[in-house]
């Protein structure tokens, strides 16, 4: 509320493989502009529990639709309120990685446009890095 950015630490695997649990952090911050879909937001579902997720889609009359980069489903609708905290930047690996950037628009465009086929994609690339290990060796 104040208008500062505020670091946290990611934990937990709901956005693996953008974000990587107790590695990776974000930098969040007051929700200062229109939301879009694409944006990772801090929000608090009704249980009380804490959670930072993509929104996948808004709907006017019910409310707002979320899902984690590890996930293939939607949760929601929640209402807009829930959200307190927009992610402006991410550190990743040990760098910075913001808006425009390459994986930053990956996940929050290709990646969000497939999540009906993220589990084929995601074991499809583990069989293929298996392969390619016992083919090293």
């Amino acid at each position: 509320e104040e208008g500062k950015e505020v670091p946290m630490v990611i934990t937990g695997y709901s956005m693996t493989p953008f974000l990587v649990h107790k590695r990776d952090s974000v930098l969040l911050a007051k929700v200062d502009r229109e939301l879009r879909r694409g944006d990772m937001v801090f929000y608090c579902r009704p249980s009380g529990q804490y959670v930072l997720h993509r929104i996948v889609k808004f709907d006017s009359a019910e409310g707002v639709y979320f899902a984690g980069d590890a996930q293939d489903f939607i949760e929601g609708p929640l209402p807009r309120e829930c959200i307190f905290a927009l992610v402006k930047a991410v550190k990743r690996k040990e760098n910075w990685i913001r808006p425009g950037d390459f994986w930053w628009d990956f996940f929050a465009g290709f990646w969000l446009k497939v999540l009906p086929f993220r589990r084929l994609i995601i074991k499809m690339y583990g069989i293929s890095v298996g392969r390619i290990r016992r083919w090293k060796e």
